[in-house]
């Protein structure tokens, strides 16, 4: 089983942290973050690794190496300049079978063989985990119509709303619709495959999912990888 995680980028947002380590070896605990998601990958039964880097990539593999300490086998594909979230895809060899992308800065209990399952059970070319994200407005929101009449009046409210976890399942005919060597994000990916008339699935996820990329994030996974570290690592 087959995993790109994305690590290439600057993580401009978790400045000045960022400057000399690259978001994906940004501590949570005493180890890095992606060693975490390694973790958890290697639990599911992905054993077979390729990290698409660019910045700091040097220190992402000597931290890693070959993955031998892991128990997992880990490749580097190297960009030469950034190419987005979906075009360092096309740099990566042996992608012939399905295969995992993920970003290489999340924090979640997400059971990826689960995913993995749900994605061959329904005949999908690309499958994407969801996740629930609550919006709390505090404010009043004034609804008005095209000749600036109020019609509706909200006191604070919540709005709802199914956001990307920056983790999915693609069958290797995905590829063929990302251009050579051209910038292009994993948005644009899936909004040109559903152009194309192919079909997308949406794995719901409920439990914890964390990104690291403002601090106020980072602070947050922290402090909840240290109250429920066991979840995170089950059965280490």
């Amino acid at each position: 089983m087959k995993a790109v995680i994305l690590a290439g980028g600057q993580g401009r947002r978790l400045a000045p942290y960022t400057t000399i380590l690259p978001k994906p070896l940004m501590p949570i605990g005493e180890i890095p973050i992606l060693e975490v998601i390694l973790r958890q990958l290697r639990r599911a039964g992905f054993d077979d690794v390729t990290m698409a880097v660019g910045y700091l990539a040097e220190l992402l593999m000597a931290y890693f190496g070959d993955g031998g300490k892991l128990g997992v086998r880990i490749r580097y594909s190297h960009e030469e300049q950034p190419l987005g979230t979906a075009g360092p895809l096309g740099l990566v060899a042996g992608l012939t079978d399905p295969f995992l992308v993920m970003n290489g800065d999340l924090l979640t209990t997400l059971d990826y063989r689960a995913l993995w399952d749900c994605h061959h059970a329904c005949a999908a070319i690309a499958t994407v985990a969801t996740f629930q994200r609550d919006v709390k407005i505090d404010l009043g929101v004034v609804q008005t119509d095209d000749d600036h009449w109020v019609t509706g009046y909200i006191e604070k409210p919540t709005y709802h709303y199914t956001v990307s976890t920056g983790i999915y399942i693609f069958q290797p005919e995905v590829l063929g619709h990302i251009p050579s060597q051209q910038r292009m994000d994993l948005p644009e990916l899936i909004l040109k495959l559903l152009a194309a008339g192919r079909r997308v699935a949406a794995y719901p996820f409920r439990g914890t999912w964390l990104d690291i990329g403002r601090p106020e994030d980072y602070d947050q996974a922290v402090a909840e990888f240290e109250q429920h570290r066991a979840e995170f690592l089950a059965g280490e």
